[in-house]
């Protein structure tokens, strides 16, 4: 099914879904009212133009606005530290864990035994496996399980959908469809708002108070600020854009690459085939990211080339250990069962080496990841293959490669 596009502004959007300001959704309204109310003084004019509903937002602004109201569908590590995070920022917080016993849990002690076991959530933050009442009535709702189970839950929630934004944090592809997740909402809930978010985003990093940042990509930008405004902290920061396709494909291919170093670090490779890998890298996300439509840009910034070096650099990347596992002679049944949680990387694998073979996309290394999990090939023998390719230019934007025909 063919992606909507979006509009470019807010008051475009509204149009769209044939929704005039008299009868707009207080849920929404509620959403820019808060968004516009803590906003410098020029983005306030603009999105009041915009809007083009001065009189009514003066008369909303008597009363300091309520709380941005949010769920997060996932109890992983991730999905708990966005919960947690918008929680201390003041906003009423909601996070859905599909396990009765994981709820009860969390609702005694507050503490994600399985996934963050080491660290005390916020008090604020509200618990439950009710999926009708963890989406009704909310602002913004995250999505952050399996990329194996967001069609699914996007259907669960379709009827108590009204006028809520629907954020993705979820980093992959589906499996068989190679469609990312915008492309899922697009599909299943095609009249809703929504944005991508993705970045070098280790959830124990996070919930550590180390410096962070990530990227919230929309086409809305009433929906990027109040994604900025849930989320934006002393330790976090949040940057925009508008590349939903750059953004969400830096989150979904560095994983490949993760497995990769991974991979070879148990090989105790040395620091310039770590440098290697990684520029040749981000040189094949960029080329796959051009012939889906994404800006080569996007990938040099937090979603792309950052999250591509914490996710290749850190033993606390889920991709990197099953990488590590499997270069150390486990198999992918053994080093899925030990790591206990799902490694996106391994699907990616599968669902961009068959896009890539049948598009002629230049991914070396995807391929050699590929040849050795799925066709039992030899770690050292494909990495020998790599090395003895044929010349090319390092980046391509710059001089475009030409075929050498004594070189294959």
């Amino acid at each position: 099914m063919k992606k909507p596009q979006l509009a470019t502004n807010l008051s475009e959007n509204l149009e769209k879904l044939n929704v005039n300001r008299e009868k707009a959704s207080k849920l929404f309204a509620d959403v820019i009212e808060k968004a516009v109310k803590k906003s410098k003084p020029d983005t306030t004019a603009v999105l009041e133009k915009d809007l083009d509903i001065e009189t009514a937002l003066d008369n909303q602004f008597a009363n300091e606005p309520a709380p941005l109201k949010i769920t997060v569908l996932g109890g992983g590590s991730f999905g708990t530290a966005m919960a947690n995070l918008s929680s201390k920022n003041g906003c009423e917080v909601t996070l859905w864990v599909r396990d009765k016993r994981s709820v009860k849990s969390m609702q005694k002690t507050h503490i994600n035994k399985k996934y963050l076991p080491d660290h005390k959530l916020d008090e604020r933050l509200q618990f439950t496996h009710d999926l009708q009442a963890a989406v009704k009535g909310k602002d913004l709702i995250f999505v952050a399980v399996p990329s194996s189970a967001f069609r699914e839950t996007l259907q669960k929630i379709a009827p108590f959908i009204s006028a809520q934004a629907i954020v993705s944090l979820t980093k992959g592809m589906e499996k068989d469809t190679f469609a990312l997740m915008s492309d899922v909402i697009a599909d299943e809930l095609p009249n809703v708002a929504f944005g991508v978010m993705s970045g070098p985003n280790l959830a124990k990093e996070i919930m550590n108070n180390m410096p962070s940042a990530t990227v919230i990509a929309s086409q809305s930008a009433a929906l990027r600020l109040a994604v900025q405004k849930a989320l934006h902290s002393a330790f976090f920061r949040v940057f925009a854009s508008d590349d939903l396709i750059g953004v969400e494909l830096g989150g979904a291919l560095k994983n490949i690459y993760a497995i990769a170093m991974g991979m070879a670090a148990a090989y105790d490779i040395g620091e310039n085939t770590k440098a290697m890998i990684l520029t040749r890298a981000l040189a094949e996300m960029s080329r796959f990211g051009v012939q889906a439509g994404a800006n080569p840009l996007t990938f040099l910034g937090l979603s792309g080339v950052g999250d591509l070096y914490a996710t290749c650099s850190s033993t606390l990347s889920r991709n990197y250990q099953i990488g590590n596992m499997l270069g150390r002679g486990m198999s992918l049944d053994q080093a899925i069962k030990k790591l206990g949680q799902t490694a996106e990387g391994i699907n990616t694998i599968q669902q961009v080496n068959e896009k890539a073979m049948k598009a002629g996309i230049y991914m070396p290394i995807t391929h050699a990841l590929h040849d050795i999990i799925y066709e039992d090939k030899a770690p050292l023998g494909v990495a020998l293959n790599l090395m003895e390719a044929g010349f090319r230019s390092d980046v391509e934007f710059v001089m475009p490669h030409q075929v050498q025909p004594t070189h294959n």
